[in-house]
């Protein structure tokens, strides 16, 4: 069987290890006479897989000891409405910083539940940058100042960490949409009130959304929040009040361990750097290829670019294609191409990207 270097934005490429740990624990997960899908999640052998994945994920991010950590389902979509039902409490206004598709969306969503200010955004220069905090207006008492700090789609990833401290405003807790990089660099959980993301990206299979959420932030959800969306119902019951996406924790669990026995966070971060600094590289010193991102604010998780031709758009698909690179398209709302680079994919994989960039140009310029 051949693999394909798969650059999809989500579901994502997994770690080949992970998947051959998972084939050969189908039918018979450690002795137990059953795979993990069969399980009940509230018997000792599925516990013992989530609470091993909380911990893992808890040690691998640092999360502090009053942050809770919850396995939920919906998606990153989906909490755009759960966040503000939770964490709205009395207040009836919440800022968003719009620097992309994702964050439009989740100001879009939030609008149902309560009055929006958008504190900053970037739209009129087409979501190319990350304004500084300098630039953010706050409302005057805010329940929360949302962000998304990786923008899958238009490549834009936050180049600091939001810290409102710096602004005056550090009682107003920050949310994070963090779904396509979570895990790929180190971060200061301490800094935000709440992170979220879908795990299709960098954790696992489509169906799992993870939550962290400052202890203080539990308890303020509006009276119509749904029972199963109320993150204080989630926590107090160990992410256990329903049954939780357990084959997805599962896969998740077996993401923290390789992530820990490829060095942890740190390591990893590190790979992630030399694969975006090659592609980048190449885009920058080719004349045949555009990235239009402000390079302060480059993700390295998620690479768009521009054939300066694009009637050459369906040849270069068609080709890489044939080449074994797979899902380079880019999203259909920007166009172009798109090369998802996330944890799971090798700088081997980059460098057979970067090599047939380099030899369709040669022979199409």
């Amino acid at each position: 069987m051949s693999r394909v270097w798969n650059f999809s934005a989500g579901p994502a490429v997994l770690p080949e290890a992970v998947l051959r740990q998972a084939a050969e624990e189908m039918l018979d997960w450690h002795g137990a006479g059953m795979g993990v899908m069969e399980m009940s999640h509230r018997g000792k052998e599925f516990m013992s897989i989530a609470e091993a994945a909380e911990a893992d994920l808890r040690e691998l991010l640092a999360v502090p000891s009053n942050y809770r950590i919850l396995f939920m389902q919906g998606g990153a979509i989906a909490e755009n409405a759960i966040i503000p039902m939770n964490l709205l409490g009395t207040r009836r206004v919440a800022d968003y910083v719009v620097t992309g598709s994702w964050s439009m969306k989740s100001q879009k969503e939030a609008r149902r539940y309560c009055e929006v200010n958008i504190a900053a955004s970037t739209e009129s220069s087409g979501f190319t940058s990350v304004p500084a905090m300098t630039e953010w207006k706050l409302s005057a008492d805010p329940a929360f100042v949302f962000t998304c700090t990786n923008e899958t789609i238009g490549g834009v990833e936050f180049p600091f960490e939001p810290d409102l401290a710096t602004i005056g405003r550090g009682e107003v807790p920050v949310v994070a949409d963090v779904s396509s990089h979570i895990l790929s660099r180190r971060m200061d959980i301490s800094k935000y009130g709440l992170l979220f993301g879908g795990a299709q990206k960098n954790i696992g299979p489509a169906g799992l959304t993870i939550v962290i959420v400052r202890e203080d932030l539990l308890g303020r959800s509006v009276p119509d929040c749904p029972t199963a969306f109320d993150y204080k119902t989630v926590a107090d019951n160990g992410s256990m009040y329903n049954t939780p996406p357990t084959y997805a924790i599962y896969i998740a669990g077996l993401v923290f361990q390789w992530l820990k026995r490829a060095g942890g966070v740190a390591a990893i971060e590190a790979q992630n750097v030399a694969k975006a600094e090659l592609l980048y590289g190449y885009l920058d010193q080719c004349d045949f290829y555009e990235n239009r991102v402000d390079p302060a604010c480059r993700s390295r998780m998620n690479v768009p670019f521009f054939l300066k031709d694009e009637r050459l758009n369906e040849a270069f698909l068609a080709e890489s294609r044939a080449a074994g690179l797979v899902q380079l398209k880019g999203h259909k709302s920007v166009g172009g191409m798109r090369a998802s680079i996330y944890n799971a994919m090798p700088l081997a994989g980059v460098q057979a990207l970067v090599d047939f960039m380099r030899d369709f140009a040669a022979r199409r310029a």
